[in-house]
């Protein structure tokens, strides 16, 4: 690894209990609700995991960075809840909104004692500062950016993790990943990256 390099050795997970199985729930061809592993979750039933693991791209970037930094992890349904009350997901009826950046920075400083930055600009360079620093960060990219797609229809609505830098761009833990493809120290170049990136997130660590 050369001196421009910079990869922390974060633990991966992803928003789905079974990550080898996540081409099929993105696909539609098994419904999480089938996950074999979904009591792992915390939830109370398997449709409350379903309802939650398409929208726990967030609590999964969020259990990497506290097992990274040696805290208890929650399981996702558990911290799902917990951030529900912190007010960083608003839920009403069937929708969801968030994961919303201030509240949730206050809740990882508040419950964790880490720091957070909610970053509603955060520049590749301020990226490649703060990653290469020793922080992570929370990256509002399209899910495409898992494909070979050129361009994705909006930028944003799919929360990855820094994990590393590079000379030509950063490293990713991708909760939605492909298994053996893209889940685990991605490397995407910061062309690319401005291609998905909606140019938000949050920055975590001291």
């Amino acid at each position: 690894m050369n001196e421009s390099t910079t990869k922390h050795p974060v633990p991966y997970y992803s928003q789905w209990e079974s990550p080898e199985l996540v081409p099929e729930f993105i696909a539609g061809a098994r419904d999480a609700a089938d996950d074999p592993l979904w009591l792992k979750s915390g939830a109370d039933t398997p449709e409350e995991y379903a309802f939650w693991a398409p929208r726990m791209c967030g609590v999964a970037c969020a259990r990497m960075a506290l097992d990274h930094w040696k805290r208890p992890v929650p399981p996702s349904v558990t911290l799902v809840r917990e951030l529900v009350d912190a007010g960083a997901y608003v839920r009403d009826g069937n929708h969801v909104r968030g994961l919303i950046y201030q509240p949730f920075a206050d809740y990882f400083t508040s419950r964790w004692g880490l720091e957070a930055r909610s970053a509603p600009e955060l520049t590749a360079a301020e990226i490649r500062t703060a990653v290469g620093g020793g922080q992570l960060a929370l990256l509002s990219v399209h899910k495409t950016i898992r494909t070979n797609a050129e361009a994705p229809p909006v930028k944003g609505g799919h929360l990855v993790l820094a994990v590393g830098i590079t000379k030509e761009g950063v490293m990713l833990h991708n909760p939605s990943g492909l298994p053996g493809v893209n889940q685990e120290f991605a490397p995407v170049t910061w062309e690319r990256l401005d291609r998905f990136y909606a140019g938000r997130g949050v920055v975590l660590g001291g």
